[in-house]
C-alpha cells in the first residue's frame, strides 16, 4: 500500500475592506471576494468554502501573521460567506507583544491585507484564460499580511480616520511593483 502523499496548504492574499479597527484590536473585513480574478490567476467561486466552514468553527480557523505558523495573533470569532465574499471578524490579541505590534501597524496603515491558506479540493482551469476557479477549498488560516494578492485590498479606515489618497495609492503602487516583481521570479 503507498503512503497518501498530501499537497502542501495553498496560500491566496486576498481582498480585504476593512473599515474599522477598535483600541481593543477588534476588526472584520474579506478575506477574499468572490468572482475576482487575484494575481496568481485564481478566481475563488462563491461556496467554495461551505463545507469547511461546516467541519469547522471560525475558532478554529488559526489567525497568523504573515502565514508564519509560529506566529498565532489572535482568534477569529465569525467566518462566513456571504454574497460578496468571506467576511471575517476577528481579535488581536494585545496581550502579546506581537500582537501589540500587528495592532499598531494596522492603525498606521502600514499592514492592511488579509490572505487566505487553504487546500484546494476542486478547481476547474480555464485553457483560453489561463484562470483556476476554486470552486471546493479547505480553509486552514487567514493572515494579517503586507501585501495582499488582490490590489485593491486596503484598509479604508482605521480607529474612525481615513488614510490619506496619497498614502492609499503609495501603498497600492508599491503593491503592484512588489507583485510584478514576483511574476517576473515565477515566470524564469
Amino acid at each position: 500500500m503507498k503512503p497518501e502523499i498530501l499537497a502542501a496548504p495553498e496560500t491566496k492574499r486576498g481582498a480585504l475592506q476593512l473599515d474599522a479597527v477598535s483600541p481593543e484590536g477588534q476588526f472584520s473585513g474579506y478575506a477574499t471576494l468572490f468572482g475576482q480574478v487575484d494575481l496568481g490567476r485564481d478566481r475563488v467561486e462563491r461556496g467554495a468554502f461551505q463545507k469547511s466552514l461546516r467541519q469547522r468553527t471560525a475558532k478554529q480557523i488559526r489567525m497568523l501573521f504573515q502565514h508564519d505558523p509560529c506566529a498565532p495573533i489572535g482568534t477569529w470569532s465569525e467566518v462566513r460567506e456571504d454574497a460578496n465574499g468571506l467576511f471575517v471578524k476577528g481579535q488581536i490579541v494585545t496581550d502579546t507583544a506581537r500582537g501589540r505590534e500587528v495592532l499598531s501597524l494596522m492603525r498606521a496603515g502600514a499592514i492592511d491585507g488579509l490572505s487566505i491558506g487553504f487546500r484546494t479540493q476542486k478547481s476547474r482551469t480555464d485553457r483560453k484564460s489561463g484562470v483556476r476557479s476554486i470552486l471546493e477549498a479547505d480553509l486552514w488560516e487567514i493572515s494579517i499580511v503586507t501585501f495582499p494578492m488582490l490590489p485593491q485590498a486596503r484598509v479604508a479606515q482605521v480607529k474612525g480616520q481615513s488614510l490619506s489618497p496619497e498614502n492609499r495609492l503609495a501603498a497600492a503602487a508599491l503593491n503592484l511593483h512588489l507583485t510584478a516583481a514576483a511574476w517576473r521570479l515565477k515566470a524564469r
